[in-house]
C-alpha cells in the first residue's frame, strides 16, 4: 500500500472518530444528557447490572464521579440502585433498558436507517475487510487505553 493511501485512510479514521463524537454529543444534548453521560449509559446498556466499582473500572472514572453519574441517571429514572440480597453493603446499578431505549432509539432512527443502507451497499468481502479493520482498530485503542491507564 502506498504511503499516500495509508495517510488518507488514517485521516479518514480520524474524521470518523471526530464526527462520531460530534454526533453522539448532539444526540446526548437532545436527550438531555452530557456526551460522556450518554456514552456511560451505553456501557450500562451493553453490560447490564453492575456495581459502581465495576462501572468505575470500566469507565476509568473515580468512584466519586461514578456516584455523581449514578445520581444523575437515577434522577432521570434511567437506572436504579439495587441492594445485593446476600450482602446489603453491595449495591448494583441496574439500567432500565426500556426507558433508555425509549429515550435514545428515536434519536438514532434516521442514522440507523442510513447506516443499514450503506452497509447493504458493500459486498460480503468488503464487509469482512471493514469488520477486520474496526476489530483491529478497537483492539489497538483498548491496548493503548490500558497502557495509558496503567502508567498514571
Amino acid at each position: 500500500m502506498s504511503s499516500e493511501l495509508a495517510t488518507r485512510v488514517r485521516k479518514l479514521s480520524q474524521h470518523y472518530a471526530y464526527n462520531s463524537l460530534q454526533m453522539h454529543e448532539a444526540v446526548a444534548r437532545k436527550a438531555g444528557l452530557s456526551g460522556t453521560d450518554h456514552k456511560y449509559l451505553g456501557f450500562l446498556i451493553e453490560k447490564g447490572k453492575m456495581t459502581a466499582g465495576e462501572l468505575s473500572a470500566l469507565t476509568g472514572l473515580t468512584t466519586g464521579a461514578v456516584t455523581g453519574l449514578i445520581d444523575r441517571f437515577e434522577k432521570k429514572k434511567l437506572v436504579e440502585r439495587q441492594f445485593d440480597e446476600d450482602d446489603r453493603r453491595k449495591v448494583y446499578i441496574v439500567p432500565d433498558t426500556e426507558i433508555i431505549l425509549g429515550l435514545l432509539a428515536p434519536l438514532y432512527q434516521h442514522f440507523r436507517s442510513k447506516t443499514e443502507t450503506l452497509i447493504a451497499s458493500f459486498s460480503t468481502e468488503e464487509l469482512e475487510t471493514i469488520q477486520r479493520y474496526f476489530s483491529s482498530a478497537i483492539e489497538i485503542m483498548s491496548e493503548t487505553t490500558e497502557e495509558l491507564s496503567n502508567n498514571r
